[in-house]
């Protein structure tokens, strides 16, 4: 079986493609990278397609033809990764917000025996860089809205960088996913708790991006607010 690769979703990351794809690679653990790109038009996919003939066995790319949702992507990597043999999948920016140093204390949580590990902006305080007070605000308490509409004692539901064992995406229906925005994230950790898989969080630094544009939009939040709701009554009634 194949071991550790990451999924990165792409929409207009030129400035910083290239330069996650090779800092990866520099790790001293070797990691695979799968990039899901939606069709950017700033050429993102041109970008790795020709880095891909200086890496053919370690980086691998989708091209869907437009933006579909995070959580779609994620998806469809996952899928792709245990086609592919992999043990251990990951979920990680492409705009250095998550530290490709910590892919390695992820890894190790689950080779420690995890089923989900978390990297964390909470677990240990409230570790994040350069987000304006707002957002940080609003993060750190859709968090523990969370934790109180679900029972779920994880204190970073809404984080994107995490590394999940196979055992773990195999034993889901993730066609059964219904939240595509960053309400995915939920999601997925509430269904692999419900599922009696073992959690953990490992405390991060995150940093906000330096160049590039952010994806995140009021809507975003919406989804996850009212989805969560909805996500728990089902987890009741099902």
């Amino acid at each position: 079986m194949k071991d550790s690769v990451i999924i990165i979703p792409t929409y207009k990351e030129k400035e910083n493609i290239e330069s996650i794809i090779r800092y990866v690679f520099n790790l001293p653990v070797q990691f695979h990278i799968l990039v899901i790109d939606d069709n950017s038009p700033d050429g993102t996919a041109a970008i790795v397609k020709t880095l891909m003939t200086e890496f053919p066995e370690k980086l691998h790319l989708i091209e869907r033809p437009g933006k579909m949702g995070l959580g779609t992507a994620y998806i469809r990597g996952f899928q792709w990764s245990i086609e592919n043999g992999y043990e251990y999948i990951f979920e990680m920016d492409a705009d250095f917000s998550h530290n490709p140093d910590d892919l390695i204390r992820l890894r190790e949580a689950c080779l420690q025996g995890a089923d989900l590990a978390i990297g964390s902006r909470y677990v240990s305080g409230i570790n994040v860089v350069n987000w304006p007070l707002k957002r940080v605000l609003m993060s750190y308490f859709a968090s523990k809205y969370v934790r109180i509409i679900t029972g779920m004692k994880v204190h970073d539901s809404t984080a994107g960088f995490v590394c999940y064992t196979s055992r773990v995406l195999k034993a889901l229906d993730l066609n059964n996913i219904r939240m595509k925005g960053y309400g995915f994230q939920i999601e997925m950790k509430f269904t692999s708790w419900k599922h009696g898989f073992k959690v953990v969080e490992i405390p991060i630094i995150f940093i906000d991006r330096q160049k590039g544009t952010s994806k995140m939009s009021g809507g975003i939040f919406s989804e996850a607010f009212f989805g969560v709701i909805k996500m728990k009554l089902r987890s009741i009634f099902n």
